[in-house]
């Protein structure tokens, strides 16, 4: 399987992250895509390729234009009227301020497109998010080009950026760039499967009233999980899309056997869908000693994922997202990755 990758990733290093009322090291650190990447390589996995550019247009196919430009422009304007950290956002539009206008001052169009007080924005922000979409793209390229499967080690993660604001550490939305890209390339429905510990809200938000993206997510329970407020069963989609996003929410302490239930529940839903490509999100944050999640799967279970997901027969995408348990990231990772191109077991 062909890897995806660009040191210009790391050019993104946050200093600070907002955590249980302390600024701490981010989680979400360049260190992951050189653990990611020595696992690729010692596993013998396959090809590591630079990405290809491709510009903007990809990513204002979803994204608000307005947004794009904050996102460019963000870090200078917030040193040019001398902030001293990094850009947290402080304020946002609450759900008291109906009709909310967007400000002119930059502290206030921070917290206009921000979702979450814990991400901030520094130097290379705009140039990372940038790079990791093009990664993202690149593994597309190649598996419509080939059919074969490949994997995007994309930093930073996507799946939290909705159309107009970031979070959770994402900036540009990976999977769902790579999903209307897909459709624009002629295939009339695409896939979206989320595994990743989190909600992957962003994505949920862009194609909610969409029926040519189906989404499956498995994820905690908004109730008691991060980002909160959205990825409820009860949510299956508006209009159009109604019956085509999927949310499997489950409590804190969930192991692999109850874990693998959804998943199955999930892929039958794809299976049965008429989706002609998979993207997968694929956060290995649900592994049991992530720091900033509550599931508790082994590393030998990602394998079992990695069958699961080719039992599908599809065409395959896969982009890296969350994964903070840094020792055990890339066997994680590369586990599922190495189970999709083994035979089915048992």
């Amino acid at each position: 399987m062909i890897t995806f990758h660009s040191e210009a990733t790391k050019l993104r290093r946050a200093m600070t992250e907002l955590n249980e009322g302390l600024l701490v090291a981010p989680f979400e650190c360049p260190e992951r895509v050189d653990l990611v990447l020595n696992r690729v390589r010692a596993t013998g996995l396959g090809e590591v390729q630079s990405p290809t550019r491709y510009g903007l247009e990809p990513v204002l196919a979803v994204h608000d234009a307005g947004y794009v430009e904050f996102l460019a422009s963000c870090w200078e304007e917030w040193k040019a009227v001398g902030m001293a950290g990094e850009a947290i956002p402080n304020i946002w539009p609450s759900r008291s301020m109906p009709g909310a206008r967007i400000p002119e001052h930059i502290e206030g169009r921070l917290g206009y497109y921000a979702q979450t007080g814990e991400t901030s924005i520094c130097a290379n922000t705009f140039e990372a998010a940038d790079i990791s979409k093009d990664i993202a793209l690149s593994a597309l390229g190649h598996t419509l080009k080939t059919g074969e499967p490949s994997f995007g080690l994309c930093r930073p993660p996507g799946h939290h950026a909705s159309s107009d604001q970031f979070g959770g550490y994402c900036f540009f939305n990976n999977a769902a760039i790579v999903a209307d890209q897909a459709l624009k390339h002629g295939h009339s429905r695409v896939a979206v499967l989320d595994i990743d510990f989190h909600h992957g809200n962003g994505t949920q938000e862009i194609f909610y009233a969409r029926d040519d993206v189906i989404v499956v997510s498995l994820h905690g329970d908004p109730f008691h999980c991060f980002p909160y407020y959205l990825g409820h069963a009860e949510e299956t989609g508006s209009g159009p899309g109604e019956g085509f996003n999927l949310n499997y929410p489950m409590l804190p302490g969930t192991d692999y056997g109850r874990w693998s239930v959804a998943l199955d529940e999930g892929l039958a839903r794809i299976r049965h869908s008429g989706a002609e490509l998979l993207v997968v999100s694929l956060g290995v944050d649900t592994f049991e000693r992530d720091p900033i999640s509550s599931f508790k799967l082994r590393s030998e279970d990602y394998s079992a994922i990695g069958r699961r997901l080719a039992s599908l027969g599809l065409p395959t995408v896969f982009l890296l997202e969350g994964g903070y348990a840094v020792e055990e990231i890339g066997i994680n990772v590369v586990n599922v990755l190495s189970g999709f191109e083994a035979p089915e077991s048992g």
